[in-house]
């Protein structure tokens, strides 16, 4: 099913696990991004142009990792939400053989930005 997106007026308190620590926070038209201490990425909101970057096009009214930066060893740094975008600058693990990911970007392509996650490698999320 499609998940309830709620619109929230006032602050109020994430719902991520006690254990993190964010650093960095982010808010486009309609999803918020944050950066933990840790450089794990989570996003939630409204995806229907995969700017939450989970591979799909769903929304989410819970944070939900970036899994695909775990699965590659990145760590998110900074994050930057734009109307219907997120873009990220990861750091590479130390003495990695590679190529750079200095960043990584996901959302809509009509107003000429990526239609999904990618890193400015070339490599897909």
């Amino acid at each position: 099913g499609t998940a309830f997106i709620s619109i929230q007026a006032f602050p109020a308190l994430l719902d991520l696990p006690q254990d993190l620590e964010v650093t960095r926070v982010s808010c486009g038209s309609r999803h918020t991004a944050v950066v933990t201490r840790g450089g794990e990425l989570y996003t939630w909101g409204w995806g229907k142009y995969g700017q939450l970057g989970h591979g799909d096009n769903s929304s989410s009214d819970r944070p939900r990792r970036i899994e695909y930066l775990v699965a590659e060893g990145l760590q998110a740094e900074e994050v930057v939400c734009g109307p219907w975008t997120t873009y990220v600058h990861v750091l590479e693990p130390r003495g990695a053989q590679s190529p750079p990911h200095p960043t990584a970007a996901c959302g809509e392509e009509d107003m000429g930005e990526l239609s999904s996650c990618a890193s400015a490698a070339g490599t897909s999320v």
